[in-house]
């Protein structure tokens, strides 16, 4: 969506937990309307609209974003976006060590050990481990179990879950924090375990430390809408 003129004042959330701007209900782009599940986001994503100045900026509304993504795509896409989920699964960022050296591989059993014991344990999925960047197919229990675990997320709560897995670069750490299972904090560290060793070793360009700002703003925002989405 392009910048325009604001052209309303008042911002009100309605009974049905719609946005209203000067009583005109607010529809999503495919013309739905933007009426949210809890009355937390409703103001929340009001508040965005609120917070607008001479210029409506859709690219800083990110709550709105990600509501009109539940709504004309998650629910559209439902099937197709689970799948896409379940290819994220079967080759999990955590489920793939390092043999060497010895102090990543250390750092890698500590921070992502805890994720796959808790799948298997909170999901009943049966996920494995191996050294090595060489695709190997999870078992079919884990992915099963995996898919059943989606079904019981909102379309609110698949649409952050799907951008924070891409920012991480783990279904299985966005599982968690959708179950808050983890803390937001604790799953970047998770996500982040060889980026940082990097960094560390090697050093990190303004370029890069850019790009990252930005993706953990993201899914800091994702974290607080799937959080306001149960509220």
């Amino acid at each position: 969506m392009t910048n325009r003129r604001r052209f309303y004042k008042d911002v009100t959330v309605t009974d049905d937990l719609g946005i209203a701007l000067d009583t005109r209900p607010v529809k999503t782009p495919m013309k739905a309307p933007l009426v949210l599940p809890t009355r937390a986001l409703a103001e929340a994503v009001a508040a965005e609209w609120a917070e607008q100045g001479e210029e409506i900026k859709p690219a800083t509304m990110y709550l709105t974003k990600l509501a009109n993504t539940a709504i004309d795509r998650v629910s559209a896409y439902r099937e197709a976006i689970e799948s896409e989920v379940l290819d994220y699964a079967n080759s999990d960022l955590v489920c793939y060590r390092t043999a060497r050296p010895p102090d990543l591989v250390a750092r890698q059993l500590k921070m992502w050990d805890p994720v796959v014991d808790w799948a298997r344990t909170a999901l009943d999925a049966p996920f494995e481990v191996t050294d090595g960047i060489i695709h190997r197919p999870q078992p079919e229990a884990a992915i099963n179990a995996f898919g059943e675990a989606l079904k019981s997320l909102s379309d609110f709560d698949l649409s952050a879950f799907y951008t924070i897995m891409t920012l991480t670069g783990s279904a299985l750490i966005a599982m968690m924090l959708a179950r808050q299972a983890i803390t937001p904090d604790a799953a970047w560290a998770a996500a982040h375990v060889d980026e940082d060793y990097q960094i560390e070793h090697w050093g990190q360009d303004d370029e890069a430390r850019d790009r990252r700002v930005g993706r953990h703003k993201e899914f800091t925002v994702c974290c607080r809408f799937m959080e306001l989405a149960r509220a």
